[in-house]
């Protein structure tokens, strides 16, 4: 954290402990007024964010910056949206991608209606990624592959929705995209502008869902929710991961990140298909999350 140096010569050496007290009371102000669940995430992790947003806005100590912060509401929103996580791309991790596909393949061929939730979606882009994916792939039956994308963002919600996205100088969407052989008949492309097509979109819906405060969902065959957990405290990755466990059908499946793990708690939960694609099974033999119910929801629908 800031204020870490506390003790070099010239500082009090107390001022790191009133920055520490600082930081703890900006944090309790975004938890209980803001509603941001900041107790659930790495300290080191919301410290990044918050300092991020000191740069931004030239506040140089925790003191300043939570003074400014508590009398700016445009402030407030920005910290949220900092604070969100929404590190994404289309088909990130290829590999993963590719046992997704096997995945997919094998729940369209016994299922005759294949729901997928796509948990801390950021900006759409892996929702839209499993739509492309089903719909370019000759034995998947796309027309029975639901996507609900659900983010705690809503800015990030409005990009998903709108399906429009912008290369920068750091962002080749270009190469994200060319894990399909033919990208471009689901995307149109203008100049560094791509817009999701609308065959893509029929099938994908998004809503507002935080996985630490929200009630389970119901009736999933697919979740992935990848790359949430290394920013999570670890108290809290199993009461998340028990939500999805309850949304996922006996015998779903669950995709993370490669860089996460199951908590041996909840490894009973669960049978490895592809340990070093973090790719899961729901144990048929622990139905008590799963529902067999296959009714389509509502969110695709509406």
């Amino acid at each position: 954290m800031i204020g870490d140096g506390a003790g070099d010569a010239g500082t009090d050496p107390d001022d790191g402990d009133r920055d520490d007290e600082v930081f703890a009371d900006l944090l309790a102000f975004v938890e209980d007024e803001l509603s941001f669940a900041t107790s659930h995430y790495n300290d080191s992790y919301l410290d990044r964010r918050i300092s991020s947003r000191m740069r931004r806005t030239r506040n140089e100590t925790y003191q300043e910056y939570f003074e400014y912060l508590r009398g700016d509401a445009d402030e407030q929103e920005a910290l949220l949206e900092a604070m969100s996580i929404n590190v994404t791309g289309f088909f990130r991790n290829p590999d993963v991608w590719s046992g997704i596909r096997t995945v997919l393949r094998k729940l369209s061929a016994k299922e005759t209606t294949v729901r997928v939730w796509s948990a801390a979606c950021a900006d759409g882009r892996e929702p839209y990624s499993l739509a492309m994916l089903a719909r370019d792939d000759p034995q998947i039956d796309e027309s029975s592959v639901y996507v609900l994308g659900t983010d705690i963002s809503t800015p990030a919600l409005e990009t998903a929705r709108n399906g429009v996205y912008e290369e920068s100088r750091t962002v080749d969407l270009d190469e994200q995209l060319s894990f399909l052989d033919d990208y471009r008949r689901y995307v149109d492309v203008d100049g560094r502008t791509y817009r999701i097509s609308d065959e893509i979109k029929r099938n994908v819906r998004f809503q507002r869902h935080d996985l630490i405060n929200d009630d389970p969902k119901s009736g999933f065959d697919l979740v992935t929710c990848r790359n949430l957990f290394i920013y999570i405290d670890n108290a809290y990755k199993r009461p998340m991961l028990e939500t999805i466990a309850r949304s996922l059908r006996t015998n779903g499946y669950l995709v993370i990140g490669k860089a996460e793990t199951i908590p041996p708690s909840l490894q009973s939960a669960f049978d490895v298909r592809e340990a070093r694609l973090r790719i899961y099974q729901r144990d048929g033999r622990n139905t008590g999350g799963g529902t067999t119910d296959r009714r389509t929801d509502s969110n695709f629908t509406s």
